[in-house]
């Protein structure tokens, strides 16, 4: 600044000027005030303008002219001489149109921070060219005082008079035609506030964290914000990631957001919750919630005062729960009305699932080689457990060729269900080119519903040209598409005179169909096959696992259905392993059961023992298995009933529940061995040994009467109309991509659902609920 000692009106100026030295120095700028002589004419002090003027220079270049009433006091002297230096760093806008091009130019490569201020040279403004000075490698900052362009950027606010600071995550942007997200800053801009949001905009949006939550600590808590951890396990992973990642756009620079594994933290207290909370605050413990949504998660945050509330109504819930659960004998006992309520806000992925309609069935079956259909019911519990093994099933055979999987809701569609004689919820069929059908009666699982609809592509039985073709089937190299499947394969062997039996066993193999593969071999060299394995025709070869074993066995009954339930039985384990999955399978033998319960794998001695047992004469009398307590916990239970104590194990014993419910305990002193068993199922035979226990003679069944729901859908109140035939000039509205036809009419809570909503917007039922807002009595008085 240069300046003439008696000028007038140079004092208040040169001491605003003085005390900016030292703020001016921390960004490497020297403040210099040239005292001019009255009879220096040169150009910076020879001209009256010139005194009125401060010149900011690098080296001995001018870079800008400050009129000495815009720096008016330290900020301003600061700002503006701060805003010439970054002059190429920090772009000042005007128009949406300029802003919009900044952004484009940045999408994908790096970040944005707008400020508005409401005029240059004020205390926001230093504050935000200090920040640009810090950061501006960093991030592209961008400077505007136009009030309509911050409106035109969304700011709701009417308020124009106070700065305004978003951060705009560009770099994440990968979509040119989506504006970058932004977050704006909550507090006044000062230049701690704005280092503060900037720490909290480059930290991670979510943490991954495998310890004890009172040991985090993260860039959050350390600037004073709270940390919430969303409660994940392994298998649903994915989606937890997904809401975690919601909440924490939502709560960006309020607080941080970190996704805690159960699986790899021991503390039982998270079995019961799905939301922890962490405060800055020293001394004060974790705080452990159940949270029905991320709206909660979110007032959470924003009042403090609703944390205390919300643990009381858990408590209420909790308590009013094991009150109903205790005192109302009228709540049906339901395990699985129980699972799915628990997670009813978690979203299925239907969109490779084709939704069929009255209209659209026949024709879409027409369409694929194989279509399989789930009729389903919209409201009913197991139809909607068995909806998401069906959509994880969709997940494995994308991309399949001539399988295409599709749902009938038969609530909205009870004509179609109908005419198609679907009696009960859920039913699944895999129909071919829309002719003939295969039911599906197995588990609900996943494994089991995807190895059915792979085994029920391949003709049954497979008729084989060749003995090589024969061989390769029975090894299971034949058809090659089902080398990964492991499956049991049946040989049928005839000779080209024997057409009954050969008709016969083709019923069976389409009887089968999904469950079994049946192959046929009828050439004039059939003799030479079958006597290699030391059987006549007609006869089946029997090959498991992979063809490491094939057995032999004679065709004496020649129905269709008799070779079912040989087939059927041949193909059961001779010394099986019971699980939840097959003990059915055995059950339906009718026969009384020699079962030895095992902590662990059976030691080979007893496995030799009980598989000579098995193998021996007495095997049509009883059925010779083994537990693994290990793997099938459920066995505990069952041990509880027969005896008050679980007694040391191995244990061997033999139950009769078909006749009598006596229950027999091999003598813990004696040797498991073939001999001695036997000798001891003699002494049974004659009456000679007590009993341990025996079982109660009551019916299993539940506790009340089933629904009839058929008839309630007849009496269907009138405001929820079915879908029915259309009348004539009842025109249904044209089928969305992956949507249900829609009508005019109330959305149902299906269709609600199924349009999806925000991604994330719930907790998704992907960790435990036990507190769930709506109880079980009412689901059912409702019903």
């Amino acid at each position: 600044f240069f300046y003439v000692s008696a000028s007038p009106g140079a004092q208040p100026f040169l001491e605003q000027i003085e005390n900016s030295a030292e703020a001016l120095q921390d960004y490497g700028i020297s403040v210099v005030k040239v005292n001019c002589p009255k009879e220096d004419v040169s150009r910076y002090c020879g001209k009256e303008n010139a005194l009125r003027k401060a010149y900011l220079f690098r080296g001995n270049m001018l870079i800008r002219e400050f009129p000495t009433d815009a720096l008016f006091d330290v900020n301003s002297v600061v700002a503006n001489v701060l805003f010439a230096l970054l002059f190429n760093e920090v772009k000042y806008v005007e128009t949406l149109a300029d802003l919009q091009n900044i952004e484009n130019a940045l999408k994908g490569r790096s970040n944005m921070v707008f400020a508005y201020v409401p005029a240059t040279g004020t205390a926001e403004h230093r504050a935000v060219m200090e920040a640009a000075f810090v950061y501006g490698t960093v991030h592209q900052f961008v400077l505007t005082t136009e009030a309509t362009l911050l409106r035109d950027t969304g700011n709701d606010e009417p308020d124009v008079s106070s700065a305004r600071l978003l951060f705009c995550h560009c770099q994440r942007a990968t979509d040119l035609a989506q504006p970058c997200r932004r977050t704006a800053m909550g507090q006044p801009l000062t230049m701690l506030n704005i280092h503060r949001h900037l720490k909290l905009m480059g930290a991670p949006l979510v943490t991954e964290v495998a310890e004890d939550p009172e040991k985090v600590s993260t860039v959050h808590l350390q600037l004073g914000l709270p940390l919430v951890f969303i409660l994940s396990q392994k298998e649903t992973y994915e989606a937890d990631r997904r809401t975690a990642e919601f909440v924490a756009w939502q709560l960006l620079g309020k607080a941080g957001v970190a996704l805690l594994s159960r699986d790899l933290v021991d503390l039982n207290i998270l079995l019961r919750s799905n939301v922890a909370l962490k405060t800055p605050d020293e001394g004060v413990p974790v705080k452990y919630l159940v949270l029905e949504d991320t709206d909660e998660v979110i007032t959470l945050v924003e009042d403090k005062s609703k944390v205390g509330q919300i643990q009381e109504d858990d408590e209420e819930d909790e308590e009013d729960e094991d009150e109903k659960e205790n005192n109302n004998q009228d709540i049906q006992d339901d395990q699985v009305v129980e699972a799915v309520s628990r997670d009813k806000k978690r979203e299925l992925p239907l969109e490779q699932i084709l939704v069929l309609t009255e209209e659209t069935f026949h024709s879409a079956l027409l369409e694929t080689a194989r279509t399989v259909v789930l009729f389903y019911a919209s409201w009913e519990a197991v139809s909607l457990a068995v909806l998401r093994s069906y959509t994880e099933v969709a997940d494995h055979l994308k991309g399949t060729q001539g399988v295409l999987l599709a749902r009938v809701n038969c609530w909205d569609w009870p004509g179609l269900c109908t005419k198609e004689n679907v009696t009960q919820f859920p039913t699944i069929r895999i129909y071919e080119k829309g002719e003939r059908w295969v039911m599906y009666d197995g588990m609900w699982g996943t494994e089991e519903l995807t190895s059915f609809i792979m085994l029920s592509r391949v003709s049954c039985p497979l008729k084989l040209a060749t003995i090589e073709e024969a061989e390769g089937y029975l090894r299971g190299e034949f058809p090659s598409e089902l080398s990964s499947y492991h499956h049991a394969s049946v040989l049928g062997v005839f000779s080209t005179a024997m057409n009954e039996a050969r008709e016969a066993f083709e019923e069976a193999g389409n009887i089968l169909s999904g469950h079994v593969t049946t192959g046929m071999y009828f050439e004039d060299d059939a003799l030479a096959l079958s006597r290699k394995y030391m059987v006549s025709p007609p006869a089946l070869l029997l090959a498991r696992s992979g063809g490491r074993s094939v057995e032999g066995i004679a065709l004496s009954k020649q129905s269709a259905q008799d070779m079912v339930r040989m087939i059927r039985y041949e193909l059961l384990d001779i010394f099986p392993e019971i699980t939840v999955q097959n003990l059915p399978r055995y059950l339906q033998l009718r026969k009384p059961f020699l079962i030895l319960f095992s902590d662990g794998d059976i030691g080979e001695m007893e496995s030799k023992e009980m598989l000579k047992l098995a193998k021996g004469r007495p095997r049509q009398a009883f059925v010779a298995c083994w537990l693994n307590l290990k793997k099938t916990p459920v066995g505990y239970g069952v041990l509880k009933v027969y005896f008050a104590t679980v007694p040391s194990l191995p244990l061997l014993l033999w139950v009769n529940l078909h006749a009598g419910g006596q229950v027999f305990k091999f003598p813990s002193e004696q040797t498991i061995t073939e001999m001695n068993i036997l000798s001891w199922l003699e002494k049974l035979k004659a009456g000679l040994e007590i009993p341990s226990s025996t079982l109660s003679e009551e019916d299993w069944k539940p506790p009340l009467p089933a629904y009839d729901f058929l008839q309630m859908m007849e009496t269907a109140v009138p405001e929820v109309p079915l879908h029915t035939s259309h009348r004539r000039g009842d025109t249904p509205a044209p089928e969305s991509p992956g949507g249900d036809t829609t009508v005019q009419r109330e959305p149902s809570q299906e269709t609600k659902a199924e349009k999806g909503g925000t991604p994330g917007r719930d907790l998704r039922g992907t960790v435990p609920r036990l507190a769930a807002r709506e109880k079980q009595g009412k689901r059912h008085s409702e019903l």
